[in-house]
């Protein structure tokens, strides 16, 4: 059940994209919330912000073991939203958190796709999930308590992505693929073995996969939510609501009905994507720009690749054991992604660059 008493939450990435999110999904349930952040200064006004919200602020780094250590024994739970360059600094922490010896939560930056339910990826973004598990790993093997969120993907980001509500003389939009991914949909037999589990895949059928938009709010407030419920001890924890499910073509024309423009569909195939993750130039659809794909840059279209190609995030089955956010908790009132796309279309939200370097 869900624990009604108030757990102290250190937020680590606390500035960043979703760290905020974060922020502010913990105190508006009144935890108290604590950053552990680098320097002050070079984010000032945003963290003088956050503190006048409530969030107490530690000063220190990952390489600092001691003050992590001490930091770490003032809080309950850890959730970390590091970017995907700092991955496998969580390894520190881990270790940090083992020495403590009271940390009774560790959340650590996921948020994507289940990374031990899929595999198989194009390289740039298969070596990210890689990272994934091997802080999964290390999490277990030091014994301590987790939640695990996928969240599959983030929508306001997505959005401005895939649509750029922000571009008023739009007359295209990119197509990754066929706009609808045709899969074999796979059925996992669970065990508490991972590589036994992923050796246990048996084909069901094929049909047409989507991908899951959530809104970052969302995502926050699961998590947070998740991080104190003892059902998401030492368990996955799935946001796959069923209003942002969604192909996209449909995503395009759902944008289309509310803005009441017609927008031209120019292909990337997926052959051209294999070529893009590549690190290379490829001139794509005539009325795009060269593009450069040198890493970190083929990354993007490596996850392209996964989410609207491959299908991923609706890949698998969810079977009753699996836990469900929307569904774990149903009195939550997420943003579907119609509703998304009404605040996009009054005030759409500045769009943002993930961080893969």
């Amino acid at each position: 059940m869900v624990n009604d008493e108030k757990s102290k939450i250190l937020i680590i990435g606390a500035t960043g994209y979703l760290g905020q999110f974060m922020v502010k999904a913990s105190l508006s349930m009144a935890h108290p919330t604590f950053a552990y952040t680098r320097s002050i200064q070079t984010n000032l006004h945003l963290l003088n912000h956050l503190q006048s919200m409530g969030l107490i602020i530690f000063q220190g780094n990952l390489e600092e073991h001691h003050k992590l250590v001490s930091c770490l024994k003032q809080v309950d739970v850890v959730i970390s939203t590091l970017a995907v360059p700092q991955h496998l600094e969580q390894l520190k922490l881990i270790k940090a958190m083992k020495e403590a010896g009271n940390i009774k939560r560790f959340l650590p930056s996921e948020y994507g796709n289940e990374v031990d339910r899929v595999n198989g990826g194009l390289p740039p973004f298969e070596a990210i999930l890689e990272n994934k598990r091997k802080i999964r790993r290390a999490t277990e093997e030091a014994g301590i308590p987790f939640t695990y969120i996928s969240a599959n993907s983030f929508a306001a980001y997505f959005v401005n992505y895939l649509l750029h509500p922000h571009l008023h003389n739009l007359h295209h939009i990119l197509v990754y693929g066929t706009g609808e991914a045709k899969v074999k949909l796979v059925l996992l037999k669970r065990s508490r073995n991972v590589e036994k589990e992923m050796g246990e895949m048996r084909l069901k059928n094929t049909r047409l996969t989507k991908a899951v938009l959530n809104y970052e709010e969302d995502v926050a407030f699961y998590t947070v939510k998740a991080a104190i419920d003892e059902r998401a001890r030492n368990r996955v924890v799935i946001c796959r609501p069923k209003a942002n499910i969604i192909s996209q073509l449909e995503l395009i024309a759902l944008w289309e009905n509310k803005t009441k423009l017609s927008f031209k569909r120019e292909y990337v195939t997926q052959t051209q994507m294999v070529k893009l993750s590549h690190s290379n130039y490829m001139h794509l659809p005539s009325s795009v720009v060269y593009f450069t794909t040198d890493f970190p840059h083929n990354i993007p279209i490596a996850i392209l690749h996964s989410i609207f190609v491959e299908g991923s995030q609706t890949s698998f089955e969810l079977c009753p054991k699996d836990l469900e956010a929307s569904q774990l908790y149903p009195d939550y009132k997420y943003t579907s992604l119609e509703a998304l796309l009404d605040v996009f279309l009054i005030n759409p939200p500045k769009p943002r660059l993930a961080s893969f370097c």
